[in-house]
């Protein structure tokens, strides 16, 4: 039976709020702890999603098994240290404050037999903003094309058509005017 350990250590986030999600994926194949990670509103969700992904990829890349065919055993969140601050109150007194951090470790391990995934999880493909601005771009000048508003010509550039909105009368014209008389 293979089992892959993944540790995350001085996690900024209080234990018990970590627990929350964590207590959650127990016993999950790691499809679907991903998806839950994936709808959680919560901010603990983030780095746990990360871990998880991170784990994935070792399987993948290190002992070349396929991630689905693997549930989370078990998953730990400890306290890690404590950072003391103190905050000033009235009459010189202080009283503390404690940033706890915690450690976080996920073991996953090998099903018997495979279950059928009920998700299929896509990745969006990231995009340089260069390329995001090409497609804007091209997008918007399609659009238009459509719309009848620019021409195109070769060689030139593409003229935009102006619209002109209903003239005001006299008094409405005063009346609205930015700059009063």
């Amino acid at each position: 039976m293979i089992t892959e350990t993944v540790k995350l250590n001085h996690l900024k986030m209080a234990p018990r709020k970590v627990r929350l999600v964590a207590n959650s994926l127990k016993g999950l194949s790691v499809n679907e702890a991903e998806a839950q990670l994936l709808i959680s509103a919560k901010r603990t969700s983030g780095p746990l999603l990360k871990l998880l992904r991170s784990a994935a990829a070792n399987l993948k890349n290190n002992k070349k098994a396929e991630a689905e065919k693997f549930f989370i055993k078990e998953i730990r969140v400890d306290s890690g240290p404590m950072l003391k601050r103190w905050m000033p109150r009235a009459q010189g007194r202080a009283t503390p404050i404690q940033k706890k951090t915690s450690h976080v470790t996920i073991i996953l391990a090998q099903l018997e037999k495979q279950k059928v995934s009920r998700f299929t999880i896509v990745k969006k493909e990231k995009i340089s903003k260069l390329k995001f601005e090409k497609m804007k771009e091209k997008s918007k000048h399609k659009d238009q094309e459509a719309e009848g508003t620019i021409k195109p010509r070769e060689g030139m550039a593409k003229p935009r058509k102006e619209v002109k909105g209903p003239e005001k009368s006299g008094f409405v014209k005063r009346i609205f005017n930015r700059k009063s008389i």
